[in-house]
Formats: structure tokens, sequence, C-alpha cells
């Protein structure tokens, strides 16, 4: 085992542009337990205890947060030998060092992204050796909320219309039976890649006439069906046709046998992708994309989670943010308003009216009053405590609002909505006071 690397000083000075790191590989358990053995101990003993209830991606991922954050301790601090004894000052320091670390391009930094999730395993292991009652825990938790960079929260990376179109078109003729086989399950099912690779032989079965498709246990523990598309049902009837019977099991596998890794599917769906030239398409772009079209063309939040598989609706009202039906019928109706009276003035404008000059309907006709000149006696009759009307004039009211309205008189608007309201109601016609 080579020689532990030499102690760096705690404190960082914070205003030093610090160095790209150069650290190429994590220490293993067995070096840090070399440095500090009771602090290794109780790290290995918690994976061992979250790999009997969590996933095998997720332990190795903890391990990886745990096995970096011991190694910063012992080159940084040295008698830091147990978990009970960090403290808050040894997170600030993981903290500068993270921020510090170079990406995948040597220019940037890691992602924010990558902070966040090391920073969150971290915590979530302090506060469950204290909750667990570790003897060797800390004790409060060190890592803080405030710590965890904010998030981003960008909306899913879909396929607008044009662009689906031209990829679900070039994958039709794609020659290679079983890629197409593959990219079209992903584009019309919105399974996740790891799902596709472990689809079972018999996973279609029919039922009340439709074709369905049994989707395995897969990265939130639950199984699903989904409604199959008739393409797909020929395709995979074609394909197990040609292929014979699964040496596996499995629904689709590579030419030794194996199960299909992301790696090659990825390959497949950007393969369809040049042909089609939208640009780079990610496979899980393909599931985005499908759910953002049902959406957009009425289908319930409810069964959109349910053919994805989503445990929360959260998860699913990240497309509904998409496109905004509300939002839309709001926006052009405002700007409509706008431009029908941009339009009026415009109108009055070529007919050499005075420019600026909004045409106010009256009762029995329109004011010509230029804008710039100010009116003291704007609807003085209708404000005018002795002011009496009746349902028969409801019509001209209304229209006399709408004119107030496009004109954006607010005010005046106000004034003629409530002696419509008095009218309507079983209650006699308000007495308007100005003001």
């Amino acid at each position: 085992m080579s020689a532990r690397p030499t102690p760096l000083a705690l404190v960082v000075d914070v205003d030093a542009h610090p160095r790209p790191s150069t650290r190429t590989s994590v220490w293993r358990f067995e070096q840090i337990a070399a440095c500090a053995p009771q602090l290794a101990a109780t790290m290995t003993r918690y994976l061992a205890q979250i790999a009997v209830s969590s996933r095998p991606g997720t332990v190795e991922a903890a391990d990886l947060c745990l096995r970096c954050f011991a190694q910063h301790v012992c080159e940084t601090d040295p008698e830091c030998q147990r978990v009970a004894d960090v403290e808050r000052r040894h997170i600030e320091s993981y903290k500068l060092a993270l921020a510090a670390r170079r990406g995948k391009v040597p220019t940037k930094p890691i992602a924010v992204a990558t902070v966040r999730h090391k920073l969150g395993m971290l915590r979530t292991f302090f506060e469950r050796v204290i909750d667990w009652g570790y003897d060797d825990a800390p004790r409060r938790v060190p890592v803080f909320a405030g710590d965890l960079p904010k998030a981003d929260e960008p909306l899913p990376k879909f396929l607008d219309d044009p662009t689906a179109a031209r990829f679900m078109a070039a994958l039709a003729r794609d020659p290679n039976l079983r890629r197409r086989l593959i990219v079209e399950l992903l584009a019309r099912t919105g399974m996740r890649v790891g799902e596709l690779g472990a689809l079972r032989d018999d996973a279609v079965f029919r039922l009340s006439g439709t074709n369905w498709l049994r989707i395995p246990v897969g990265k939130l523990h639950n199984d699903r069906t989904v409604p199959l598309h008739p393409v797909v049902v020929d395709l995979i009837d074609e394909y197990q046709s040609k292929r014979g019977p699964s040496p596996t099991g499995l629904l689709v596998v590579r030419n030794d046998g194996q199960p299909f890794d992301r790696r090659t599917i990825h390959r497949y769906v950007a393969a369809v992708a040049r042909r089609a030239g939208t640009g780079h398409v990610h496979p899980h772009q393909l599931r985005h994309t499908l759910a953002t079209q049902c959406i957009n063309r009425g289908m319930s939040l409810e069964a959109i989670a349910a053919m994805l598989g989503h445990r929360s609706p959260r998860m699913t009202l990240v497309y509904a943010r998409i496109s905004d039906d509300t939002v839309a019928e709001q926006y052009f109706a405002a700007t409509r308003a706008v431009e029908s009276v941009s339009s009026r003035r415009q109108r009055d404008q070529e007919a050499g009216a005075f420019v600026g000059a909004p045409r106010r309907l009256l009762g029995n006709g329109h004011c010509a009053r230029p804008a710039q000149l100010d009116c003291a006696h704007q609807t003085i009759c209708e404000g005018c405590g002795f002011f009496e009307t009746a349902p028969q004039f409801i019509p001209v009211l209304r229209r006399q609002r709408q004119s107030a309205e496009e004109l954006a008189d607010f005010e005046r608007a106000r004034i003629f909505t409530e002696l419509i309201d008095g009218l309507t109601t079983d209650s006699p016609a308000p007495q308007v006071h100005p003001g």
C-alpha cells in the first residue's frame, strides 16, 4: 500500500484560488482503516445495514461518498479518528474541497447536483448513525440543510412535435429489426432503459381486447402494465418469430446472450437520431416526449403517472409545467385586447382623427375627447347618487364596460360592473358614488 499523502492544513484560505484536483482515485476502506480504524469500521457497518433495504446502486453511491469524505478527513486532520470526532469545521473544509474540484471538463467545476448529492448522502449518514444509537456518533448532525446547494428545477428535455415526427419516421425505416423494436418500446411506452433490459419474453398479454405489456419491478420498486401500441405488438411478433425461443427468458438480448446494457441502448437511440437529423437524443428524452405529448392532448395526470410508474404526483406534475392552457388562454386574451386598442387607434389616425384619441362609448354615442385632455365629467351621470337605470339598459352598460376595459380605464369599468351587478340581483340598483 502506498504511503498516506501528507496531511493538508485544515483551515483553507477562501480568498486563494484553489488548484484543480488531480486526484483520479478514491481511497479504499483498507487505506482509510490504516489512518482511522474506527472511522472506517463505523462507515462499513453503516453500509452493511443499508444494503439490506437499498438497491445496490444506492449502496455503491453511499460507499463512494463516505470514502471521499473519510479520505478528506484523513488528509486534512489525522487526529480525527472516529465519526464521533467529526465537527462542523471538517464539513466546512470538505465543502470547500468539493467546490475546488474539477468536473469532466477540466476547466469547469463539478456539477452543483454532484455537490448536493455528496453532501446529502453524508448528511443522511450522520442522521442515521445518531438515530440508530451508534456509540461512534457525533452529538449532532454536522451537515446542515443550508449546506446543500439549491437544486435546479429544469423542465424535462423532450422532442417537440415536428422533431418527434422526424425521429419516428426515421425509426420506421430502420433496417435493424431488434434495434427498431428496442427504440419503439422506449418511445411508445415511456419505460426506462433499465426496465427495457429486464423485459421478459412473455411480457405481452391480452386483456379485454387490448394488448398490454408487463414492465418488471424497476427503479421505484413497483411493476406496472401499460397498453401496447399495435406497431410494437407486430414488431414483437416478428422479432420473436425470427429469433426463435429465448435462450435467457428475456425479450431482447445481445448477440452474446447477455442482457442489453445502457450504453448499447444509448447508441441505438443516437443512431436513429443521426439518421433523422434531430441532433443528439437521449433515451430518457423519449420518455419525456411521450409524457409531454399525452398531457398536451388531454390525458389525465393520474393516467400518465400510472403509465410512467410514478409514485408521487409531484413527479408527474413537472410535465404540466410544459404546457399550461390557462396561462396560454389568458395571455392570448390579454394580447388580443391590446392589439384591438392599437388597431382602433391606427384606424382613427388614418381617418384623420387626433392621434391617441380613443373613442369612449357613451349611452347614446361616443366621446372623442383627446386622451391628453383630462375630463372631470367622465361617468358623471352614472356616478351620481340620483342616477337610476333599468334591466333593459344592461346591453348598453355591458358594451360601455367592455369599451372601458379595452381602454384600460378600470375605474370607469368598475362603475359599470357595479351597475350591472345591481340589475342582475334581487336587490335594487346600487347608488354609485364617484371614487
